[in-house]
């Protein structure tokens, strides 16, 4: 087994911000509400959406990738943007030493959705071949390993909303075990699709705001998640191959924590008691106290009962109460990507000593007093340590440790 401090070398992102982490992160340390994109799927009245907006080749090159799915399209742009980043060039790369891993939680909806009703109406003739290649879950990772020449392991990952943060942790597990020597980690999903959209509507998830700010993480008027879509990848390598090619460190991945709750299809364990595992179990793989964590990237889906278990539960585990923030107010929930997205939401945060606003948060659930959630406007703070913890469907919890 190799051991060593898997390091981040590039990071790649496309959200409903942008195109680029730096567009996505530039809104989220704004606190801004999206604007400039469709923002309701048809059929799903009073909803309030938050899609990618549609890019082209001059974003995403190569032939027959504008018919792909979503879900695939924006795997290959993040890792597209991760590669370039890191400085590796995959054309003289042994990709036998070169591993992929894709969180993902739904797959080709959108594919299915259309191919449905092109067999309600015009029979299976009327369904393209492409259908599977388009939609199973696993063509995101297989997909960027034709586009790259990876040849060494790819894994996909289906951990509901918790997917795209196993997926990083799983990526750091085929470096310690000496698997890989360069890893390729990424979440995606492209949800906003009528059919996934009215599910989450009709089950009570989604906010009930039809309006700009109806994300509202922690809040005590908080009524729902906004559904939303993309992606986010990073290149991990150990500490010594990347200070060899002297690639840039964007941070490190130092411990996850892989729990389940074995509780209920779509309600956390009302005490957390699952979450708190994960967390616990990644601090001790990465050898930290609780007391050493300087900030926590929150799932934080701004639904009623889950940010109130997960606000309950860091305050039970950090008790010197470091800044919380919650990406999902300017972002919505992007379901398999959101775990990816926030892991390197997180790393920027370590690296730039800034923790971004909780979006659309006026006013605390005072059930969770004594959380210090970051609202209004970013904060400076001396960060070295940080965790990011994700949640989903199913019981499905980790926490990713990350450092400078």
């Amino acid at each position: 087994m190799r051991t060593g401090t898997a390091v981040v070398t590039g990071a790649g992102m496309v959200t409903a911000a942008g195109i680029g982490v730096d567009e996505t992160w530039k809104a989220v340390r704004e606190g801004r509400s999206l604007t400039g994109v469709p923002d309701r799927p048809a059929d799903v009245p009073e909803r309030h959406c938050l899609p990618v907006a549609p890019f082209g080749k001059d974003v995403l090159p190569g032939r027959g990738t504008a018919h792909l799915d979503p879900f695939i399209r924006y795997a290959l742009v993040a890792v597209d943007q991760a590669l370039a980043e890191s400085g590796h060039d995959p054309r003289s790369w042994d990709g036998r030493r070169v591993g992929v891993v894709v969180g993902c939680g739904l797959g080709g909806a959108g594919t299915m959705a259309a191919a449905q009703g092109r067999l309600l109406d015009g029979g299976a003739a009327a369904v393209s071949p492409y259908v599977h290649p388009r939609s199973l879950i696993n063509m995101a990772a297989g997909t960027v390993a034709i586009r790259h020449g990876i040849t060494g392991p790819s894994h996909t990952v289906v951990a509901a909303c918790a997917s795209g943060a196993v997926a990083i942790g799983v990526a750091r597990d085929l470096l310690r075990t000496g698997a890989c020597d360069t890893v390729v980690a990424c979440g995606t999903d492209a949800g906003v699709v009528p059919v996934v959209a009215a599910g989450f509507a009709a089950m009570g998830a989604l906010s009930d705001a039809d309006a700009l700010d109806a994300s509202r993480p922690f809040a005590a008027d908080r009524s729902g998640f906004v559904l939303s879509e993309g992606a986010a990848a990073v290149v991990l390598e150990r500490e010594e191959d990347a200070r060899r090619r002297d690639a840039p460190r964007l941070g490190s991945v130092l411990g996850h924590g892989c729990t389940t709750d074995a509780h209920h299809p779509v309600q956390p364990h009302p005490d957390g008691a699952g979450a708190e595992a994960a967390v616990r179990e990644a601090l001790a793989d990465a050898r930290l106290d609780a007391r050493d964590v300087d900030h926590v990237n929150a799932h934080g889906t701004s639904t009623p009962y889950n940010d109130r278990v997960e606000g309950r539960l860091i305050n039970r585990v950090f008790p010197h109460r470091p800044p919380v923030t919650a990406n999902k107010g300017v972002l919505g929930h992007s379901l398999g990507a959101a775990g990816a997205v926030e892991a390197v939401l997180t790393l920027r945060s370590l690296g730039a000593g800034v923790v971004p606003p909780t979006a659309h948060t006026r006013s605390v659930d005072p059930e969770l007093s004594g959380l210090d959630l970051v609202t209004g406007r970013e904060r400076a703070a001396d960060l070295r340590y940080a965790v990011s913890t994700s949640l989903g469907f199913g019981g499905a919890n980790c926490a990713l440790v990350l450092g400078t």
